[in-house]
């Protein structure tokens, strides 16, 4: 359950926070993974959040992983691309959404997208259970790029590499340190660990990545993470952003059912 997610910036009490220019609101999502109902509740939290504050322009951005390991990748999309109809979203890709792309053309790059979470994204698209499990790879590469839709690959295909809006940086897994932000590299944008999670300085802006799963929201010095393990942990986690203010909305999986938690930064 999401608790109030305490400060952890170690700033002197001076030092400036991080902000959006004025009159921006952010609703950045971590890793959905399938899990189309928890990213259901979600937005419609978000939504009665943005409608309860000020009339500042509101942008949602999907952090990538919208696909792989959970059941309903194929819903996942279709529901992200009508999200994207009726108000302002930007996509960022995810190392699934590449591992996809690049299996169109690779078959050892399909024999990796399905170990990774990708049969769970094929069978979303109504392939044969049984089929799915005997196939030889080639045909099931086969059958599988001829299930997913032209639409949906040129939909992830159009996903951005990096979203940066007044001192902050949006990106999928982070950014390598001590490179320029506008030279990092797309293969670190979607794929990078370490160095970038135990590094303590600055990275030309304040980064929202997904990617490393954590239990809650981890809130450091010079980055959040909000990857909290849809698949995994049954738990869908947004930071809210305008000015220099931060919040928390989470969708969370129990045996009651899904519930939706608000918490402010403390």
């Amino acid at each position: 359950m999401l608790a109030k997610i305490r400060n952890l910036l170690g700033r002197a009490p001076s030092a400036r926070l991080p902000e959006l220019p004025a009159g921006q609101r952010v609703y950045a999502i971590g890793d959905i993974h399938g899990r189309l109902d928890l990213f259901e509740r979600l937005i419609e939290a978000i939504e009665r959040d943005d409608s309860q504050r000020s009339g500042s322009r509101s942008l949602v951005i999907l952090l990538g992983d919208l696909i792989d390991r959970g059941p309903d990748s194929a819903g996942v999309l279709a529901a992200a691309r009508e999200l994207a109809r009726r108000r302002d979203v930007e996509f960022i890709q995810g190392n699934h959404e590449e591992m996809l792309l690049v299996s169109r053309d690779k078959l050892d790059a399909f024999r990796s997208f399905l170990k990774f979470g990708g049969r769970e994204t094929i069978l979303s698209y109504g392939l044969d259970p049984d089929f799915v499990r005997e196939a030889e790879l080639e045909d099931l590469h086969s059958a599988a790029m001829d299930a997913i839709p032209q639409q949906d690959f040129d939909f992830i295909d159009g996903f951005r590499k990096m979203i940066r809006l007044g001192d902050y940086v949006f990106v999928h897994a982070g950014v390598r340190p001590h490179t320029p932000l506008e030279n990092q590299l797309g293969h670190d944008c979607r794929w990078i660990r370490e160095p970038f999670l135990s590094h303590i300085g600055e990275f030309g802006g304040f980064v929202i990545h997904g990617h490393t799963i954590t239990e809650e929201p981890a809130v450091r010095a010079n980055r959040v993470g909000i990857d909290t393990g849809a698949y995994m942990h049954g738990r869908l986690t947004a930071i809210g952003l305008e000015g220099s203010e931060r919040w928390f909305i989470q969708a969370c999986e129990s045996a009651d059912g899904i519930s939706v938690q608000v918490a402010a930064e403390a």
